[in-house]
């Protein structure tokens, strides 16, 4: 049974995201979010497991929203090859950078876990600044596939 949901998932999503630019730049965001979780789910200390998923909760909300994006995208400027298409660049090149941020979120999280597992203090700040640039980053993709509607 889950094989077939699975398959239809994945026809729903290439029909909505197409094969091309749009699909990746879904697909990178959600595999950086894998890896926060991936990264959080590894701490052993329940304080700052329990700081740390806060803000990946934070993070996860997002999802819905990039793909809701990279569909708008899809729908303006389909795409399905590498070709990055002129009019939605601007919302790609942000696109891009949310899902950098956030793998670049999953590496502060790693660092402050290997601190917290040496028993020194952890800062959560670092981890929130870079939550906070993720959201700016979505937002600007908002802004920058609207004005190209």
């Amino acid at each position: 049974m889950a094989f077939f949901s699975r398959l239809r998932a994945e026809r729903a999503a290439t029909r909505e995201l197409g094969e091309g630019v749009w699909r990746r730049a879904h697909d990178r965001f959600q595999r950086s979010l894998d890896r926060v979780f991936q990264v959080v789910e590894g701490i052993t200390d329940d304080q700052v497991y329990n700081q740390l998923v806060k803000e990946a909760n934070e993070m996860a909300v997002l999802l819905p929203t990039v793909r809701q994006l990279c569909c708008a995208a899809q729908r303006i400027t389909p795409s399905n090859d590498d070709t990055i298409p002129q009019l939605t660049s601007a919302a790609h090149r942000s696109l891009t950078k949310a899902a950098n941020d956030l793998a670049t979120t999953a590496q502060v999280i790693a660092m402050m876990r290997m601190q917290a597992e040496a028993g020194q203090p952890i800062d959560i700040e670092a981890v929130r600044h870079r939550a906070k640039l993720v959201e700016e980053d979505v937002s600007r993709a908002a802004q920058n596939l609207a004005s190209s509607e």
